[in-house]
């Protein structure tokens, strides 16, 4: 596995996605689509925990979080950035999502969870914040982020 196989797989979903809203109709729509029990999820996490074991994914490492930006907003991404952390039963830093945040969640432990959703999609819309968590074990979280865009706060 290469970033480049991960580019092209999630380039099939930015593809399908590019320009629609970021609210709970696209959440539906990518975890019909896109969805744990597809072919196209599976790929996507195989490529991830093969980057993260093979050391080209989640290259930092910070208050217990593994994690980095793999890919830069582009049209190619549909101006999506794309980042992964490697995440086990802790809580990120509190952040807010400007223009949204499309998290693909893949867990490693079964039953692991983040921020209360289990394996799929979760769709965060525009102004939307928090406190990435992850619960019941190790998850690879996946994030889209228009424009790359996320703010970090202060905030607890």
């Amino acid at each position: 596995m290469t970033p480049a196989d991960l580019h092209a797989r999630i380039a099939a979903v930015t593809d399908r996605i590019a320009g629609r809203p970021l609210d709970a109709a696209l959440g539906a729509f990518l975890n019909a689509e896109f969805g744990p029990a597809t072919e196209a999820w599976q790929a996507l996490k195989t490529t991830c925990e093969a980057g993260v074991a093979e050391g080209w994914l989640c290259q930092r490492e910070g208050g217990g979080i593994r994690y980095g930006r793999i890919f830069k907003p582009g049209p190619e991404l549909g101006g999506f950035s794309v980042d992964v952390v490697d995440m086990a039963d802790i809580a990120g830093p509190h952040h807010v999502h400007p223009l949204g945040e499309i998290d693909l969640i893949m867990p490693i432990d079964d039953g692991a969870r983040f921020d209360g959703a289990p394996a799929g999609w979760l769709v965060m819309p525009p102004a939307s914040a928090h406190r990435p968590t992850v619960s019941g074990g190790r998850a690879l979280v996946l994030y889209l982020l228009p424009e790359g865009r996320i703010d970090f706060t202060r905030a607890a």
